[in-house]
């Protein structure tokens, strides 16, 4: 069994706020002492929480290893391990929303292991039987429980134990009793909506419809089968009437439990080179598209369908929760690859964005990006990803594609701190200001480079001072190479050098702003020379360029204003 193991940092302030994430470490002696570093700095409380990733489930053990902090919350410890649970007091209770959600992370492994939903389990006499027997499951499942909520009132933990243990006991012997007087329904295809008139005006009428629809599934042979047959449930609804509600929503809360299920969803998508590939087809089925192979899978192929024809809300929330979940995840999407982690991000990103609506949060879906891409750009993973670079500029061209696929104000100001020490090491300078390469050569990559930084979101200060930088560098390449001086002395015409220079313009050859601007200013002192529009005008003329003079004119004004000449800095001066 596959298992990842990361540390989540979590800090509070106040003593009655509420707990944010601010870190995620591997190192488990690093994350404490980065916890007790972020009390230091006036947090009211923080802790670090062990999160193990099971690969085979897709499921996460927390377990809280370190708590510290000021005016604490009177709260028991065990309260953060044990999942929150509302008190229930009826059987009918334990068949609520936040019940069912709650047993589903109680007994995650016995429910994939015998492939039911909770729904499922709550309606199947043999189910229930078999989870009885296996004794300890169901002990320490009510444990559980019974120590959240025990954290939260005065009331002793023996106390809640007894008490979940008499209402399941009663819970259990009520479905023992409903299947053996035959009160959930076995039903043909295309009874159930004649069933759901029968049973919309009757107090349990869910509670038996439900019954019903897990007598229908018991046999499915496997999670597809269940889909296919749960939608073919669905396409018996007619009308916007009690009974077609009560189906559609029956149908589409036991689907959206299925989504919910790491072990119902891998079956489901099938199986994927990495969780990139896994998280792309939940994407595709989240929008309705269906998947390239539908061998094999047609109740996934009837799912997709019926995502694009907008009739499941429920279930599409819950594969719009699964997404942000797995970006809120640690495992990576690509391990083999970082620069393919970062592509598969941006692929996922534009695709993903545009479901964001009524079942997808704008706000959570950027918070979930950002939070993969803090993770992203710690010194480790940028470390790896930067050892094998070739060359100092490599290093910055990696950098800059690392900005250019995450998002965060904070994340883009960290990645900063690694920019800036590539741009400023002597190697970085050495490696351009070297007669290796020709001069127009090493110019070309400067001014690449700056140009991705002056359309880089890093803060403005940042992005300001590392193009200055790569410009001043440029600046001293090209003093060295004497390029424009070998321009402006060469015994040409001021028509011809002016093209020379149009040309290293237009091949992106200068840096901005200094370098630029130098060349700027030797193209205006040509084109105000006397005669040179004519000169130019004629010289396209023998060329074959232009055909009529004003022609030569328009293409030289455009190319002016392309490399940054305005009315204001010398189009009027061109000198006729």
């Amino acid at each position: 069994m596959g298992q990842q193991i990361h540390f989540e940092i979590f800090t509070r302030r106040g003593s009655k706020g509420g707990w944010n994430l601010s870190e995620v470490k591997d190192d488990r002696d690093e994350a404490i002492n980065f916890a007790r570093e972020l009390l230091n700095e006036g947090m009211t409380g923080v802790k670090v929480v062990k999160e193990t990733y099971n690969d085979q489930t897709g499921d996460y053990l927390s377990l809280k290893i370190f708590e510290d902090g000021h005016n604490k919350l009177k709260l028991k410890p065990a309260q953060d391990e044990a999942p929150h649970a509302l008190p229930c007091f009826k059987p009918d209770d334990l068949y609520s929303y936040h019940a069912r959600k709650t047993i589903a992370r109680l007994i995650p492994e016995f429910l994939a292991r015998n492939k039911v939903t909770v729904t499922e389990l709550g309606h199947r006499a043999d189910l229930l039987e078999k989870l009885e027997a296996t004794g300890t499951l169901l002990q320490h499942a009510i444990q559980k429980v019974a120590v959240a909520q025990a954290a939260t009132c005065d009331i002793a933990v023996q106390q809640i134990i007894k008490t979940l243990y008499e209402l399941t006991s009663k819970a259990f012997h009520q479905v023992y009793r409903d299947s053996s007087k035959g009160r959930f329904a076995e039903v043909e295809p295309g009874g159930f909506a004649a069933l759901a008139g029968e049973l919309v005006g009757h107090s349990d009428g869910r509670y038996r419809f439900d019954g019903a629809i897990t007598r229908h599934l018991a046999d499915a042979k496997g999670w597809d089968d269940k889909v296919l047959r749960l939608i073919a449930i669905l396409d018996e609804a007619e009308g916007d009437g009690p009974a077609a509600q009560l189906l559609r929503s029956a149908v589409d809360s036991i689907i959206a439990e299925i989504l919910s299920g790491s072990a119902a969803l891998h079956e489901l998508i099938g199986s994927k080179e990495h969780l990139g590939a896994a998280v792309m087809s939940l994407v595709n089925l989240f929008l309705g598209r269906e998947p390239d192979d539908t061998e094999g899978c047609a109740g996934l192929v009837r799912l997709t369908r019926s995502f694009a024809a907008d009739r499941l809300p429920d279930s599409r929330c819950a594969i719009a929760s699964r997404v942000t979940a797995e970006f809120r995840s640690v495992k990576r999407l690509c391990p083999e690859s970082l620069a393919l982690e970062f592509k598969a991000l941006r692929h996922i990103a534009n695709k993903v964005v545009t479901g964001v609506g009524k079942y997808l949060s704008h706000e959570d879906l950027v918070a979930a990006f950002t939070l993969r891409s803090k993770r992203l750009i710690g010194h480790e993973t940028l470390g790896e990803y930067l050892a094998d670079a070739a060359t100092p500029d490599e290093k910055l061209d990696r950098l800059l594609f690392v900005e250019e696929n995450i998002i965060g104000a904070d994340n883009k100001r960290q990645l900063g701190t690694f920019v800036l020490p590539v741009v400023t090491s002597a190697a970085f300078e050495d490696h351009f200001k070297s007669s290796k390469q020709p001069v127009v050569a090493r110019l070309q990559r400067l001014a690449a480079l700056n140009a991705r930084v002056r359309r880089s979101n890093f803060p403005e200060n940042l992005r300001l001072d590392i193009a200055v930088l790569l410009d001043r560098i440029a600046c001293e390449v090209e003093a060295r190479g004497k390029l424009l001086d070998s321009i402006d002395t060469k015994p040409a015409s001021h028509v011809d050098k002016a093209a020379m220079l149009l040309r290293l313009f237009t091949a992106d050859t200068f840096t901005e702003p200094l370098l630029a601007a130098r060349a700027r200013e030797l193209m205006l002192g040509y084109l105000s020379r006397p005669g040179f529009l004519s000169g130019y005008i004629a010289q396209a003329a023998r060329s074959g360029e232009d055909s009529a003079g004003a022609d030569a004119v328009a293409r030289l004004m455009r190319t002016l204003q392309a490399i940054g000449f305005t009315d204001d800095t010398g189009l009027k001066s061109i000198a006729a």
